[in-house]
């Protein structure tokens, strides 16, 4: 199937049988022309990779990148970068399997990009917000982000956020092989490195979900790793290494 625009949505998994085919089914309903998505498998033991298999022999825009084993979100998103650098996209998304993020939310990302090189979709900017969270998560997520605002000297409030749009330009541009952060810090570094190498990045308001099927992926070495990861990014900037 060619098109003459081609978005790219990785979803990356880690049992997620019962995410997968609904998400899947809900992007499809979007009719967004050019849309594929790419489900990167990190070998979830509950047969989410079967669905993807199966979900890609019934639907010719959906490919699947299996992964022997689950490694963190920084390299599940890495390793679908590339593939989706492979098939030809002028856009990729990240975007969690879990419903987080909601799907109809996908053409208020490609509208922005429009006009911009990486659309966040943003919790803390007016109009936006999270729904089901406790209080600790709520500081955790907020503080994390204010924590990384201030340390980088950067004007994005949601910096942790999980559901970007880029242009194929910004992933081609900065060095994806010396990224080697696998959760919050992820995005943060992400976000950073596109924002040094001159690229304009808006957020756009969203409303975040906590999963109601499934398990958290959060946990504490995620949260230690961002504490540490972000003014190691800021020394380097300033040392001239990033």
């Amino acid at each position: 199937m060619i098109w003459a625009v081609r978005r790219v949505i990785c979803l990356p998994t880690y049992n997620e049988r019962e995410n997968l085919e609904p998400m899947v089914r809900a992007l499809a309903q979007l009719q967004l022309a050019g849309l594929e998505v790419l489900v990167v498998d990190d070998g979830s033991p509950d047969g989410t990779g079967q669905i993807a298999d199966r979900l890609a022999e019934e639907l010719p825009w959906v490919h699947v990148l299996h992964r022997e084993r689950k490694e963190g979100l920084g390299p599940a998103y890495l390793a679908g970068f590339a593939r989706a650098l492979e098939l030809g996209a002028d856009f990729v998304f990240e975007m969690d399997c879990d419903f987080s993020h909601d799907p109809a939310d996908v053409l208020r990302l490609v509208a922005a990009v429009e006009d911009a090189d990486l659309a966040l979709g943003s919790r803390y900017v007016a109009g936006g917000g999270t729904r089901n969270w406790g209080l600790v998560r709520r500081f955790i997520s907020r503080g994390g982000s204010l924590y990384a605002q201030l340390l980088l000297g950067l004007g994005i409030r949601d910096l942790t956020g999980g559901f970007k749009c880029y242009r194929r330009a910004v992933l081609e541009t900065i060095d994806l092989g010396a990224i080697d952060s696998r959760g919050y810090a992820f995005q943060i570094e992400t976000t950073y490195r596109a924002i040094r190498a001159g690229f304009r990045v808006v957020e756009v308001p969203i409303t975040f979900a906590d999963r109601e099927v499934g398990g958290s992926k959060m946990s504490k070495s995620i949260v230690v790793e961002a504490i540490w990861k972000v003014p190691a990014l800021r020394l380097r900037a300033l040392t001239g290494r990033l």
